[in-house]
């Protein structure tokens, strides 16, 4: 088991990442999000809270061997629960990867609230659990933390454009 942690400051409210994050994907950082379907909506109307699940295809760069080895498809499927707190000012999403769970599981946990040191910035902290289940679990375990690493990253400037494009200028006031 292998564990993975990132942390970044977006220079955008708590509601504008909040409203922000819905409209992620596409963005030309995220192009192998193939799609997002909800499956579940509900709000509780005594807390005001958002539960929302969704499904998510996306097509991996799968290494030929580890396609060989184990038959792994180039298309993968992860179910999110997205559990909002507007009173609390917490956005939470949980993912969990349902393609070829049985030989590698990966847990991801991401949290937006507000900068308590500066209202107009939003703190996002994100956890990532890899538990390969093969004789090359360690192998796969190492090259999971990488790829997720580069892929945080990469995600992370993807959503800035899109907060960026949504919440400067003259875009600001037709959200």
């Amino acid at each position: 088991m292998k564990f993975c942690q990132t942390s970044h400051s977006f220079t955008h409210s708590w509601e504008q990442v909040s409203a922000g994050w819905w409209q992620k994907y596409p963005n030309e950082n995220a192009p192998h999000v193939l799609s997002v379907d909800v499956l579940n909506q509900q709000v509780d109307a005594k807390t005001g809270c958002i539960r929302t699940e969704r499904l998510v295809a996306c097509k991996q760069n799968v290494p030929i061997l580890i396609k060989k080895i184990f038959g792994a498809d180039d298309v993968s499927y992860a179910r999110e629960v997205i559990e909002v707190d507007p009173k609390a000012k917490t956005f939470t999403v949980f993912s969990r990867n349902l393609t070829n769970s049985e030989l590698l599981a990966m847990e991801e946990k991401v949290v937006y609230c507000p900068d308590p040191n500066d209202s107009s910035k939003t703190l996002l902290t994100q956890e990532a659990q890899f538990t390969a289940l093969t004789r090359f679990s360690s192998y796969v375990e190492d090259f999971c933390v990488k790829r997720f690493r580069d892929n945080a990253a990469v995600g992370r400037q993807g959503f800035e454009m899109v907060l960026n494009r949504l919440f400067s200028g003259n875009n600001a006031a037709a959200i």
